[in-house]
């Protein structure tokens, strides 16, 4: 149903092209004059949007896509990949619009096969797209954005690179139960917008915060369906290949760590990299950065641990931590295969549409911070938004 919406890969992507321990050697991908690539056990699709006409720097760079696959390509197998198909470069829309709406129905179809889509973009307004797929499913989503600002807008905006978020967010019917931020620079994100976040319950974490402790990105990320990922959140010196790239950013082992932490989570069902601009890239130093985060979030997702926490199971300690302030105990969940923690969140779960979101991601330093009778601000985020 779906190969009319795609331009088949050119010849420079034939496996012939890459060698037997290759990605491009065990892809199955959408080739000129071959049957489209089967959803029959796939696992993984990739998918090229080489759309920018909602880009506000960014614009005109659509051969950055096939840069980024070729890099990819040529990256390693390892022995827990799962299947992978590529289905090619999406035809766009005659406007804007029709493209959006093409690129959710191709994601609610993936999705509703089970298969994890990989985006290739275009400008970042097309997580507002991506974030339609699950809406067409009438699913309540959590959306993660590494990004160094908040793309809010204004609420009479149109949808755009810098105001897809206030987009998603102002939509009704409203399928977003919670928005993550991390990385964002002080500097580039006015106090209005940070007021805003603080009242949608959001949570936002400054990129030094992150920087300080990497691994506090992992119960972050693992509570998203989906991830979008702008390339400015990158230091210029690891990716000039944005315009709206600086001298502060992640290091690109920093990101590439934030990759295998997403793909490791069972949860997240999709992901997006945007705003790539091969035209300022040097010796396509960001199309290699880029196709090796795409690596990492592949080689989580194969070695994903399968786990879903239950207080009866062996695999799993719980504490019960009283705290003063609130009325029941937080219930945390230690998983003993992974060392991984959740906190259980007071829904009801025959009744509430928020459901999925029971168990919450932590980390061992939320149970430290109730331990010292103080309420972790993820479990205030969350508790508020399901009161």
């Amino acid at each position: 149903m779906l190969n009319s919406y795609f331009h088949p890969l050119n010849e420079n992507f034939s496996r012939s092209n890459f060698s037997k321990d290759a990605l491009g050697s065990s892809i199955a991908a959408n080739y000129s004059g071959e049957s489209f690539p089967s959803f029959e056990g796939a696992c993984i699709a990739i998918i090229g949007v080489p759309e920018y006409r909602g880009a506000i720097e960014n614009k005109n760079a659509p051969d950055g896509i096939d840069a980024i696959r070729e890099k990819l390509y040529r990256l390693k197998i390892h022995l827990n990949s799962r299947p992978i198909i590529d289905l090619g470069n999406l035809i766009l829309g005659h406007t804007l619009n029709d493209t959006y709406a093409a690129v959710a129905t191709v994601v609610s179809e993936l999705l509703s096969n089970k298969i994890i889509p990989i985006i290739i973009g275009g400008s970042q307004d097309l997580t507002y797209a991506h974030y339609s797929g699950y809406k067409k499913l009438e699913q309540i989503v959590n959306l993660v954005c590494i990004d160094s600002r908040f793309d809010l807008g204004s609420p009479d905006e149109e949808c755009n690179s810098e105001t897809y978020l206030g987009n998603i967010i102002m939509e009704q019917p409203n399928y977003l139960f919670n928005f993550s931020n991390v990385g964002y620079q002080t500097y580039f994100v006015g106090s209005s917008s940070v007021e805003i976040m603080n009242k949608l319950f959001f949570e936002t974490y400054r990129l030094g915060q992150m920087r300080t402790n990497i691994e506090e990105a992992e119960p972050i990320v693992r509570n998203a369906d989906f991830i979008s990922v702008d390339i400015s959140s990158i230091r210029n010196s690891d990716a000039p290949g944005n315009k709206n790239a600086t001298p502060n950013g992640f290091y690109g082992e920093e990101i590439c760590q934030i990759m295998m932490y997403s793909g490791l989570s069972d949860k997240s069902t999709g992901i997006g990299f945007y705003e790539y601009n091969i035209g300022l890239d040097i010796n396509n130093q960001t199309a290699h950065l880029i196709a090796q985060m795409i690596w990492f979030y592949i080689e989580g997702v194969g070695n994903r641990k399968h786990e879903t926490p239950a207080i009866s199971s062996s695999n799993y300690l719980t504490y019960r931590v009283p705290i003063s302030e609130i009325e029941n105990d937080i219930v945390f969940i230690k998983s003993l295969k992974s060392n991984r923690w959740w906190m259980k969140m007071p829904v009801e779960l025959s009744k509430n549409r928020y459901m999925s979101q029971h168990l919450m991601p932590c980390s061992y330093k939320d149970y430290q911070q109730a331990c010292t009778n103080e309420v972790p601000d993820r479990w205030w985020s969350a508790f508020h938004k399901l009161s």
